[in-house]
């Protein structure tokens, strides 16, 4: 029995780690290579929806779940951004220049993700960042059916999705440039449900904070799928 116990202990943290480098990094990078027709640099709108949601998602809530920590899973999420943005501006999308209206993009996104690995964290501990993989996984087969299959899935559906949410604004920063509106319903949908996840998170184990949360959320994707262009 200690020589499993020893072994878990051993085995789960290269797992951890390990699903933290696909989601975070290998993913993400290795999309910007091989999505399309040629290299990522002649459709730069790619690199700003699902790659760069998904890549920071992964980074912010599997990292937060795995530190058990809010602002290390923050640090994760926007390391990551700037480093898939970076990255693409120097290396696949020449003449693409990063703007600081991705600033709030960048930290409205870490937050909510971070706050959701926290929560993880915090109601599963050690076994909280499984969950985020899990969630991470479902949004991001969600969010590339969209982006590959346009009209496939119903606009509510997207709307419902956080990744969803960041996408869009990234979309909004490649595409726009210093143009990007400051104030949307995406960046308020981020905002608002991160408060209410981190609201759970300091009361936990209430209960009935969840309640909170989960409203927030509904609220929340309903301004995005009614009102898009919110401000």
């Amino acid at each position: 029995m200690i020589r499993a116990s020893q072994d878990e202990r051993l085995h789960w943290p290269v797992l951890a780690f390990s699903a933290l480098a696909l989601m975070a990094l290998i993913a993400p990078f290795g999309a910007m290579l091989l999505i399309g027709e040629g290299p990522v640099g002649r459709r730069p709108e790619l690199i700003s929806g699902p790659i760069l949601a998904l890549g920071m998602m992964g980074a912010g809530m599997i990292g937060g779940a795995i530190f058990g920590r809010f602002l290390i899973g923050v640090g994760l999420a926007s390391l990551t951004g700037l480093t898939i943005i970076l990255t693409a501006s120097l290396a696949v999308t020449p003449g693409f220049s990063l703007s600081a209206s991705f600033a709030p993009v960048l930290l409205l996104a870490s937050v909510s993700f971070a706050a959701r690995g926290a929560l993880f964290a915090r109601s599963a501990g050690g076994k909280g960042w499984w969950i985020a993989l899990f969630v991470v996984m479902g949004e991001a087969a969600i969010i590339v059916t969209a982006a590959t299959m346009p009209g496939a899935l119903p606009e509510w559906l997207l709307a419902l999705l956080p990744a969803q949410w960041a996408s869009m604004e990234g979309q909004a920063v490649v595409a726009g440039g210093s143009g990007v509106r400051l104030i949307s319903a995406p960046l308020i949908a981020l905002g608002a449900t991160a408060a209410a996840t981190l609201f759970v998170v300091s009361l936990w184990p209430r209960k009935w904070t969840y309640a909170v949360m989960f409203t927030t959320w509904l609220a929340a994707s309903a301004l995005v799928h009614n009102a898009p262009d919110f401000f």
